[in-house]
């Protein structure tokens, strides 16, 4: 379908123009007369180029991981926890379908609090009165599991299968127990560049994983198709002052953990897989793949990369193609850097969006999975504060007191992909940098998403075979994700273009 454009027409008015221009481009004028610049509210005119014949990757969906929200606000008022999962996984609200849950590894009970808010997700070991130092625990004693933990987190696997058909739940690892970690931490080694898991613990740890996806799938009633064991690994991010969970892993040691993990959910007899190695940036990725081993490749059910750093996403995504393995973008959250809290602004809502829009274009992932869905609110406290999360709330506040939610630009922008791209399109290349597309299984519904973060209005033309019915959806400054008419984006604006045949 073709939209309003301001293209010119006629060759030869066309091949001045492009002679001016290069002349211009050298430095040589390109007519008597310089020409004024142009006002910046000018329009830009896109043309939006699909290949709607060369489908490529079929996407599964949106979703969030649940720590460390999910410990705090399942705990929250019903009509409030209730309210949260409505505007993330309702029919209603983002339409998202997976959901990523953390097993805690969890600190020694003597261990002063150290960690920030919702952060201590709990373990489900338990340590015997009069137990001493760390080799105390035996998995194949009932008496040392402790299933009644981690309540809040858990609430949300409940209410997230209540309301998404199919969904998808992955588990995954921050860091060991304290009791098999070298510092005695969970939050990492002394050093951030050391490893924090005991040597010669990978089938101990392992085996704790397993049984804890095994125990959660039998009282939750649901299926998690991947276990994630390490997180962020090959980084020096994880120390032992640190506030949150986290342990350092080099490629080596990785692959052992990876290895044990497999074959202990082989000896269970789960359908689970491995999800590895949940990088946070793909040039980190790349490393880890490339150090290895066959045999540690094959054990991997499913890929995943965070993209906080972006440098050789098409890297990561031709590992994928080439060992013909599920990728998923597992993690990100991309607030505009030292933007201060802002709940309602597009400066960040315009950066995340087109954030989102890279990783589809480079990665093209199966899945887009956000980090923290919730994040405290920061004002309130009079400090500067930052734009990580969608949803804003007080989560140092008292869990049986109101809590106010501020909804945020981001969930709207959020909204603009997740409401339309949905489980069973299929990713298709676009030629314009700043648009993203998708196509239904049925060929009928093609999907493009645009960010124009410029100050111009964009006129978007959409060349694609056939007759196709438009609508748009808009979120601006004034918009939240609402239909309106037209075909022109505006300056500072993220819009869906919904075509149907």
């Amino acid at each position: 379908m073709t939209m309003r454009s301001n293209r010119r027409t006629g060759r030869a008015r066309r091949l001045a123009s492009l002679l001016a221009l290069g002349m211009t481009a050298i430095g040589l004028p390109a007519t008597a007369q310089t020409a004024s610049p142009a006002p910046v509210d000018r329009p830009v005119a896109i043309t939006l180029r699909p290949a709607i014949d060369r489908p490529t990757t079929r996407f599964e969906g949106w979703g969030t991981a649940l720590a460390w929200f999910a410990h705090v606000t399942g705990g929250w008022p019903e009509a409030e926890r209730t309210r949260l999962a409505d505007l993330f996984y309702g029919p209603d609200g983002l339409g998202w379908t997976i959901a990523r849950y953390n097993i805690g590894g969890g600190n020694a009970a003597d261990t002063p609090p150290y960690m920030k808010v919702g952060r201590a997700v709990p373990g489900f070991w338990r340590q015997p009165a009069g137990a001493t130092g760390k080799d105390w625990w035996r998995p194949d004693d009932p008496g040392m599991w402790d299933w009644r933990q981690d309540a809040n987190q858990r609430w949300w696997l409940d209410a997230i299968t209540a309301r998404v058909k199919q969904p998808i739940f992955e588990a995954f690892s921050n860091s060991p127990p304290w009791f098999m970690t070298v510092s005695g931490r969970v939050s990492g080694a002394e050093k951030g560049s050391d490893d924090n898991l005991r040597p010669g613990l990978e089938t101990a740890f392992a085996t704790y994983l397993v049984r804890a996806t095994e125990e959660l799938q039998r009282r939750h009633h649901l299926t998690f198709r991947t276990l994630s064991p390490v997180n962020e690994p090959n980084t020096s991010y994880w120390f032992a002052a640190n506030t949150q969970e986290g342990a350092h892993w080099s490629p080596a040691r990785q692959a052992q953990m990876i290895d044990a993990t497999a074959a202990a959910l082989r000896t269970k007899g789960l359908s689970t897989v491995v999800a590895a190695p949940d990088e946070t940036a793909s040039h980190l990725f790349v490393e880890d793949w490339a150090a290895y081993p066959p045999a540690t490749r094959a054990a991997i059910g499913q890929l995943n990369v965070h993209s906080y750093g972006t440098v050789h996403q098409t890297a990561v995504r031709d590992i994928a193609r080439a060992s013909g393995i599920r990728l998923w973008m597992s993690e990100n959250d991309s607030p505009l850097s030292g933007d201060p809290e802002d709940l309602t602004g597009m400066a960040t809502p315009l950066a995340f969006a087109e954030h989102v829009v890279g990783d589809l274009k480079r990665l093209e992932p199966a899945a887009w999975v956000f980090w923290q869905a919730v994040e405290d609110l920061s004002t309130r406290k009079g400090e500067k504060g930052s734009n990580w999360g969608i949803v804003k709330a007080d989560l140092m506040g008292a869990a049986d007191q109101p809590h106010a939610i501020h909804v945020t630009g981001k969930y709207w922008a959020m909204a603009q992909f997740s409401r339309y791209i949905r489980p069973g399109d299929r990713l298709v290349p676009v030629d314009d940098m700043d648009t993203v597309g998708a196509l239904s299984p049925d060929g009928r519904r093609l999907v493009l998403v645009h960010v124009n973060a410029g100050l111009s209005p964009r006129p978007l033309t959409v060349a694609v075979p056939g007759r196709w019915q438009r609508r748009m959806i808009l979120t601006d400054a004034g918009h939240r994700a609402m239909e309106v008419a037209g075909d022109v984006a505006p300056p500072r604006s993220i819009v869906t273009l919904i075509l149907t045949r």
